[in-house]
C-alpha cells in the first residue's frame, strides 16, 4: 500500500512563471482525494491524466479565493460529463453558500449530490474514518480560518510468513492469527501458537498538508514522525516581516517545523509571485532540513513501506 501525491498548483496568492495556484491529488488504495482547489485545478488534472470523476473527496483548506476558486468549473465539468456518484466537500463554513448561489443564478441542478462537511475553526478532529485510512484537521494560524489536513494510515494487521503455512489451515484460522491471536482447538489447547506464524505489521503511513499558516508549536507536535509533510514556504526570510503581516511561512520556518516534528520528508510550496527562481528558496530551507523538495507542478511524492 502508498499514497501517491501529485502535485497540480504551487503558486502564492498569484498564478507566476507557469505555476497554478494549490492544488493536490492524493491517492491511496482505490481512493481519489483533492486537496484544495485553485483556478486552473480542471486543466491541471487533465494535463497529468487524473480523472476527474475517480474523486470522491475533495478537502479546501480556508476560503481564500486561490485555494478555492477552481472548484466552481470542475463541478460543472463533472455535471456536463454526467458524472451521478457523490462528492464529499470538507470546508469551513461559507463555501456551501458560494457554491448553492452560482448553482442558482445558472439555474443548474447538478446529477449527483454534493455532500459538505463543515469544519471546526481551532479544533483538531477526525473528518474521515474510514476501514484502512483516516483523515484529521490540522489547525493552522492565518488570517481567516484555517485547516490543513493529516492522512493516516490505521494500524495494519499482523503480517503472516506465509513459509511456514501448513496445509489445512482454514481462513478462519489465517484471520485469526493475523489479528495476534492464538488457535485453540475444542479444549483450549493452543493449535497454533501465533508467534511462530505472524511478522509485524509494517508502520503505518501518513502525509501531512499544512497550507497557509504561521509556525506554531501545535503543528509540529501534530505531525511528528509523519512520513511527508507538505507546508507552506511562501517567502524567504528576507521578506519575514512580510510573512509575519501575512501570517504566512518563510522556507526557513517550514524547514524548522519539519525539524521539530522529527518528519521523513518536507515538500514546500505556495511560493510567492517575487520569486521565479525558486532554488535560493529550496537552499533556505534545505539549510535547516536537509531532506526538503520543491512543489513543482507534475512531479509525484510516493510514500511507501
Amino acid at each position: 500500500m502508498s499514497f501517491k501525491l501529485t502535485i497540480l498548483g504551487s503558486s502564492g496568492a498569484l498564478p507566476a512563471y507557469g505555476r497554478f495556484p494549490t492544488s493536490q491529488h492524493l491517492a491511496y488504495l482505490n481512493h481519489n482525494f483533492l486537496i484544495d482547489c485553485g483556478e486552473g485545478t480542471q486543466l491541471q488534472l487533465a494535463r497529468f491524466n487524473i480523472s476527474i470523476h475517480k474523486i470522491s473527496h475533495i478537502f479546501i483548506s480556508h476560503l481564500h479565493g486561490d485555494h478555492y476558486l477552481g472548484l466552481t468549473g470542475l463541478l460543472f465539468s463533472m455535471h456536463l460529463q454526467r458524472r451521478e456518484s457523490d462528492l464529499h466537500i470538507y470546508s469551513f463554513k461559507g463555501l456551501d453558500e458560494i457554491l448553492l448561489a452560482q448553482l442558482k443564478h445558472a439555474k443548474s441542478v447538478l446529477h449527483f449530490n454534493i455532500i459538505f462537511h463543515t469544519l471546526t475553526e481551532g479544533k483538531q478532529e477526525t473528518i474521515l474514518d474510514a476501514e484502512t485510512f483516516s483523515v484529521d484537521t490540522i489547525p493552522l494560524d492565518h488570517k481567516i480560518k484555517t485547516s490543513g489536513f493529516l492522512f493516516r494510515e490505521k494500524n495494519k494487521s499482523l503480517n503472516l510468513d506465509k513459509s511456514k503455512l501448513k496445509p489445512g489451515i482454514s481462513p478462519e484460522q489465517i484471520a485469526m492469527l493475523k489479528k495476534g491471536l492464538d488457535v485453540l482447538d475444542e479444549h483450549g489447547n493452543i493449535l497454533l501458537k501465533n508467534s511462530e506464524f505472524t511478522m509485524a505489521p509494517k508502520v503505518p503511513l501518513s502525509y501531512a498538508y499544512c497550507s497557509d499558516t504561521q509556525p506554531h508549536e501545535a503543528i509540529s507536535a501534530q505531525i511528528k514522525g509523519v512520513d511527508l509533510l507538505y507546508h507552506e514556504a511562501t517567502f524567504m526570510e528576507e521578506e519575514s516581516a512580510k510573512a509575519r503581516e501575512t501570517k504566512h511561512s518563510t522556507a526557513a520556518e517550514a524547514g524548522r517545523t519539519a525539524k521539530q516534528g522529527k518528519v521523513k520528508k518536507l515538500v514546500i510550496g505556495h511560493f510567492s509571485a517575487r520569486y521565479k527562481d525558486l532554488g535560493p528558496v529550496l537552499t533556505e530551507a534545505r539549510n535547516i532540513f536537509p531532506e526538503t523538495y520543491l512543489a513543482i507542478e507534475g512531479d509525484s511524492f510516493e510514500i511507501t513501506n
